[in-house]
C-alpha cells in the first residue's frame, strides 16, 4: 500500500537472539527445611523460613516470617516478624507482629507478640504475653541496648529522680 514490500519468507529478516530468562531472588523469597533435615545451632536470615525438618537452637529471623510446619519440630527460641505454628514447637515464640498458633500444633513453652491467635484444638502448654511493651518484646527487637543514664528517672528504680543532699553517697 505505501510501496513497502512484503516479505514472503521467513529468511528475509533475522531473528532477534532470545535472552536468558533472568531469576532474581526477590525479597519476599523464602527458604524451606526439609522433612528429611536436622539443623543444629542458630538460623540467621532476611527470608521468610519454613520449617518442615527438625530444628534445635536458636531462630532470629527478626524481619520475616517463620512457619513451623505439620511436621516441623523446634526445640529452640524463635524470633520473628510472624510465627505461624502447625507442627511441634518447645522453646520461646517472640514475634513483633503476630503469633498464630494452629489446630494442629503441638507447643510447650512461652509466646510473646501483641497480636496471638489460638486455634481451636491446639495443644498448648505455657505462657502467653500480649502486651506491646513487653520487655521482652523490647529486649528482642530494639536496635540498642536500653540503657539510662545514673541521672534519668528510672535508674533508682522508683520512676522518680534521685534526691540527696550534695556531698552525699547514693542510696
Amino acid at each position: 500500500m505505501f510501496n513497502k514490500k512484503e516479505s514472503s519468507s521467513d529468511g528475509d529478516m533475522p531473528r532477534p537472539t532470545p535472552e536468558p530468562v533472568r531469576r532474581e531472588v526477590k525479597a519476599d523469597s523464602r527458604a524451606v527445611i526439609g522433612a528429611s533435615i536436622h539443623v543444629d545451632g542458630t538460623l540467621r536470615g532476611n527470608e521468610d523460613l519454613v520449617i518442615e525438618g527438625k530444628v534445635n537452637g536458636t531462630v532470629e529471623l527478626k524481619q520475616n516470617s517463620v512457619t513451623i510446619g505439620a511436621q516441623g519440630e523446634v526445640k529452640a527460641d524463635v524470633y520473628a516478624h510472624t510465627i505461624f505454628v502447625d507442627g511441634s514447637m518447645e522453646g520461646n515464640l517472640v514475634a513483633s507482629e503476630r503469633i498464630v498458633i494452629r489446630k494442629s500444633a503441638r507447643i510447650r513453652g512461652s509466646v510473646t507478640a501483641p497480636r496471638v491467635s489460638l486455634e481451636d484444638g491446639a495443644r498448648f502448654n505455657g505462657t502467653i504475653d500480649m502486651d506491646p511493651e513487653s520487655e521482652v518484646l523490647a529486649k528482642a527487637f530494639s536496635k540498642r541496648p536500653d540503657k539510662r543514664p545514673p541521672s534519668s528517672p528510672a535508674a533508682n528504680g522508683s520512676g522518680k529522680p534521685e534526691t540527696r543532699a550534695p556531698g552525699s553517697a547514693p542510696a
